[in-house]
């Protein structure tokens, strides 16, 4: 197993960037199954690597890992600042194809995140269901128009802000509750989705799941004992990768 860093020039962002890259070791005459796994509102794309164990995980399962980098996004074209769906939903795939040896194949894509990156997970195999085999959520923060409408926090007011500008969520192709009321339930992935009881997302993600449930699209979802916290996403996180490979 390999773990790697790689600093890349991106056109999308017009900027040089980083992303962490777990490789098996190469054995085999198929290329590896990829997984993207997407980071946190306060992370960046170390966080997996250094607060878990995903690099032992991974090489039990000979999974490649990619982690990119999205700063404080949400995995959006920015109204004041860089185009990260672009970035994420175009550039970052062309990239990983072009220096790693990975299926390109869907059956063997999957994408995952936890928090912020739950939310970037969902808007991806939501918005462009042909490209992956499964999506998982952990902790997600699901529910966006709320948290633009809602969240009175100076902070995040000012982050929402220079993120949509006067671009309002609801509605829109950011809003996941939106997504699913338009979706085919045919055409996705698997969806999972886990969140702690203890969780200040918890009110978002239970509204995820009665979305899901309302558009007839299927989702394996669980809900237990946990904080926002890593301790509570390394302990799930065996049991995603598990289910994410679970129909290879």
């Amino acid at each position: 197993m390999a773990m790697i860093r790689c600093d890349f020039d991106s056109e999308a962002l017009e900027l040089s960037t980083s992303m962490t890259v777990v490789l098996p070791d190469g054995e085999g005459a198929e290329p590896p199954p990829v997984l993207y796994l997407l980071h946190g509102l306060t992370d960046d794309h170390t966080a997996w690597s250094r607060l878990t164990s995903v690099e032992r995980y991974a090489a039990e399962r000979g999974l490649a890992v990619i982690m990119p980098q999205a700063h404080r996004s949400f995995y959006a074209n920015e109204a004041y600042g860089m185009r990260f769906w672009d970035f994420l939903s175009a550039e970052l795939p062309e990239t990983v194809k072009r220096f790693f040896r990975v299926s390109g194949r869907r059956e063997d894509t999957y994408v995952a995140g936890l928090s912020m990156g739950g939310y970037g997970a969902m808007k991806w195999a939501l918005r462009e269901p042909e490209r992956f085999a499964a999506a998982a959520t952990l902790s997600g923060a699901l529910d966006l128009a709320y948290i633009q409408e809602h969240d009175l926090r100076p902070h995040m007011r000012a982050l929402v802000a220079r993120v949509f500008g006067d671009r309002v969520v609801a509605g829109s192709d950011e809003d996941l509750l939106r997504l699913l009321r338009d979706a085919e339930p045919g055409r996705l992935p698997r969806l999972m989705l886990r969140c702690g009881t203890e969780d200040h997302m918890l009110a978002q993600n239970r509204r995820f799941v009665a979305a899901c449930r309302a558009s007839g699209v299927e989702l394996d979802s669980g809900f237990g004992p946990g904080e926002h916290v890593w301790s509570y996403w390394d302990a799930q996180l065996p049991a995603v990768i598990d289910w994410l490979l679970a129909e290879r």
